[in-house]
């Protein structure tokens, strides 16, 4: 049976901030087996030391970080590599807001921060769907902009399926993101 490692996940957002002060903080209530560190923002979500030390961890094993802003920048985000973890029978302790996922306290105070975090969307959504039916009534809302299919679209499709180009370049040609593409490609294909 594997013996549980403690493994701690160390991020700094920038090459010039200095991650001695988190290191020092986990090094001080902790004997750390594995160091994960990085500088890179939250917001790359393919963070290679994060993408890492998932990887690494296994069943019985317990990540330490600073806090959680260290981990995720959003409480999606962070909810989401909790369950990663909770699949993988890892343990998540943040010293900073003083949380155990191994603990009934932890769990239950994981369970509120995704109530809220779901409280949130919902209200976000609510006033969205509110702030459309009004500009809707004043006459403002055009919506989405129709998706256009014309002949460049199918050159650069020929393309692609001819596989001289992939979706980024595809997507970057016709100045959408790939999201839209999918869209085009989907109802070109249903329009076809």
């Amino acid at each position: 049976m594997h013996k549980g490692k403690v493994i701690s996940y160390v991020r700094v957002s920038t090459v010039d901030q200095n991650d001695l002060r988190q290191i020092k903080a986990i090094e001080e209530r902790s004997n750390i087996d594995k160091w994960f560190i990085e500088k890179v923002s939250a917001k790359d979500k393919g963070r290679k030391q994060l993408q890492a030390m998932l990887e690494y961890t296994r069943e019985g094993d317990t990540v330490v970080i600073n806090d959680f802003s260290r981990l995720a920048r959003s409480t999606k985000d962070l909810l989401d590599l909790v369950e990663l973890m909770k699949k993988k029978n890892v343990t998540l302790i943040s010293l900073k807001e003083n949380i155990n996922t191994s603990t009934p306290q932890g769990k239950l105070m994981l369970t509120m921060i995704g109530a809220i975090n779901e409280f949130e969307r919902m209200n976000m959504l609510e006033r969205q769907r509110e702030g459309i039916a009004i500009a809707k009534k004043q006459g403002k809302y055009r919506g989405r902009k129709a998706i256009v299919i014309d002949d460049r679209f199918k050159a650069l499709q020929i393309k692609y399926m001819n596989r001289e180009i992939n979706k980024t370049k595809f997507a970057k040609e016709l100045g959408v993101s790939r999201t839209t593409l999918y869209k085009m490609l989907n109802e070109y294909e249903v329009s076809d």
